[in-house]
């Protein structure tokens, strides 16, 4: 029999980090669609996103913190607890790039892509994982990207990080293996966010074709499937990550890349 109950994660509280766009957003709202009661944070415009989540039914708030600012990171999670009563669902989601060869990579580039990508997990896991303890119950999600288990050239920050959160994710996986804690990570190849239709967008005017066949051109460079991994479904399977049935997945990162890794 088919379950029709869409409130599966009913009564939790979901933080989602760098929540007000992309795959971000898209996690933000399917967990809300299950029921879950959502924190959000990130930069830009945040009405937009947060009128999105309320129209789910849910309670929802924003909290600004810098994700390369330890202190801002522990006074997100203290405001969220406070707010919601508890951190159920934590994922880990901030993140930015910048591209160089490392001879040519800028330090403190290096050091704000570390801080943002992976030590802010840290942070967050570090403060979340006590009161997710204390109810032996919690689902810890880290984006981490195709990124996390093969390399590109000129990402040598953006790659260390990736792989930095797969280590971190099975570490925080086998310290709470006996309890109802899981951690896993979600390795997502191209994905369409806006940020990279504006370089389909780019490709298809600079080179006079279509935005089809722009999609495909830049796409197929590294995925064999030729399409973007989109927002739902990498929330889908963050969806089922957060339910019962995955209670025993722990420590995997599951990549979502249309073959990348494959090659």
């Amino acid at each position: 029999m088919v379950n029709t109950d869409m409130s599966t994660l009913k009564g939790k509280t979901a933080l989602v980090t760098g929540s007000t766009s992309g795959i971000g957003l898209g996690m933000a709202i399917a967990l809300a669609k299950q029921g879950a009661n959502i924190m959000m944070n990130g930069f830009g415009d945040k009405d937009g996103p947060i009128a999105q989540i309320k129209a789910c039914g849910v309670e929802v708030d924003y909290h600004g913190a810098d994700m390369s600012k330890p202190a801002e990171i522990e006074d997100l999670i203290k405001q969220t607890e406070k707010r919601f009563g508890a951190i159920d669902i934590l994922v880990n989601n901030a993140g930015i790039q910048y591209t160089a060869n490392i001879e040519d990579f800028p330090t403190d580039k290096w050091d704000a892509i570390i801080a943002i990508n992976l030590s802010s997990a840290f942070h967050t896991t570090h403060h979340a994982l006590p009161g997710m303890q204390k109810r032996n119950w919690g689902r810890i999600i880290n984006i981490a990207s195709v990124h996390g288990l093969v390399a590109s050239a000129q990402k040598s920050a953006y790659v260390a990080a990736k792989h930095g959160i797969i280590g971190l994710t099975k570490v925080t996986a086998l310290e709470n293996a006996r309890t109802g804690i899981t951690c896993n990570a979600i390795c997502p190849g191209w994905v369409l966010t806006p940020l990279v239709q504006k370089q389909v967008d780019a490709r298809a005017e600079r080179e006079h074709i279509s935005n089809d066949v722009a999609k495909t051109a830049l796409v197929s460079e590294k995925q064999p499937s030729g399409e973007f991994v989109s927002p739902e479904q990498l929330a889908a399977l963050a969806v089922f990550l957060c339910g019962p049935d995955a209670s025993e997945v722990r420590g995997v990162a599951w990549n979502m890349d249309g073959g990348w890794a494959a090659q």
